[in-house]
C-alpha cells in the first residue's frame, strides 16, 4: 500500500542520540514507523509487527507503531536516524539539505528481522575494503 512519508525530530530519537547511537534504546526510538490505526488494520499489522518501507532508493525493515499524532489516514512518520536515511534520497538540488518530508513509500508487512545498526550500515554503505 502506498503512503507518504513524513520525517523529523521526536524527544526520545533526540534523547537517546545524546547517549549513544549504537544502543537498544536508540534503535528502540528510531527504526519504527507510525502509522494511523485505520492503515495498519487495512495491511494488517499490529503495533510492534515488522514492516519494510521501501522507497525508490532503497528499503528498510522497521516497526510498526501505531501514532498517537497522525490524524490523517495515508501520513506515516519515521523519526530521523540512520534506519529512515538508508531510504531516502541524497541529492540536495544544490542546497545542501536533502529532502526529509513528503515521500511516496510503499509499506508491506515482513517477517523479515529489523537489522541492527551495524547490519544496517554495512547493507547501505557496504563493508571497508
Amino acid at each position: 500500500m502506498e503512503f507518504i512519508l513524513i520525517t523529523g525530530r521526536t524527544i526520545d530519537q533526540g534523547k537517546f542520540k545524546e547517549h549513544a547511537k549504537i544502543t537498544e534504546k536508540y534503535m528502540e526510538s528510531v527504526a519504527v514507523c507510525e502509522m494511523h490505526i485505520d492503515d495498519m488494520m487495512k495491511i494488517g499489522v499490529r503495533d510492534g509487527d515488522n514492516i519494510k518501507v521501501i522507497t525508490k532508493d532503497g528499503s528498510v525493515v522497521v516497526k510498526v507503531k501505531r501514532s498517537k499524532r497522525i490524524k490523517t489516514p495515508g501520513v506515516v512518520f519515521i523519526p530521523f536516524g540512520p534506519w529512515v536515511n538508508s531510504i531516502l534520497p541524497s541529492e540536495t538540488e544544490g542546497t545542501g539539505m536533502p529532502q526529509l518530508k513528503g515521500f511516496k513509500v510503499r509499506i508491506e508487512p515482513t517477517s523479515e528481522p529489523v537489522p541492527d545498526i551495524k547490519e544496517l550500515l554495512l547493507k547501505t554503505y557496504g563493508s571497508k575494503k
